[in-house]
């Protein structure tokens, strides 16, 4: 007769559910995230052919107008830089491994003075 397999607890259930649902969540941001990414680099690259324009035809005609709409593309093209840029750099995604190695380092030091105190 094979062993039967334990059944699960009602708080491993609970438990599997809320990681269920906060997988859901972290992919639901990622998706949200993924789209912003791509609308960002897809507007960036029409403002950045639209800056090349406006370049060359200050270069013909230095009105205030031409001057005026190359600042603003430039203005605009930084933020949609800077918006790619943090949103790919954010604290947490870094919180995890950055407490593990500080947890860890400092672990290896306690063990490194224990071992220092018995040899010494």
């Amino acid at each position: 007769m094979p062993p039967e397999a334990p059944l699960p607890s009602s708080s491993d259930e609970v438990d599997l559910s809320q990681e269920i649902a906060e997988v859901e969540q972290n992919l639901a941001l990622l998706k949200e995230r993924y789209a912003q990414v791509q609308q960002d680099t897809q507007r960036q690259g029409e403002l950045q052919q639209r800056l090349n324009s406006v370049q060359k035809e200050l270069r013909r005609n230095r009105s205030q107008e031409v001057q005026a709409e190359l600042q603003r593309l430039k203005q605009e093209l930084e933020t949609i830089e800077f918006n790619l840029e943090s949103r790919l750099f954010s604290w947490d995604a870094f919180k995890e491994p950055f407490w593990q190695a500080v947890r860890f380092a400092g672990l290896g030091i306690v063990v490194g003075w224990i071992l220092k105190s018995c040899a010494g």
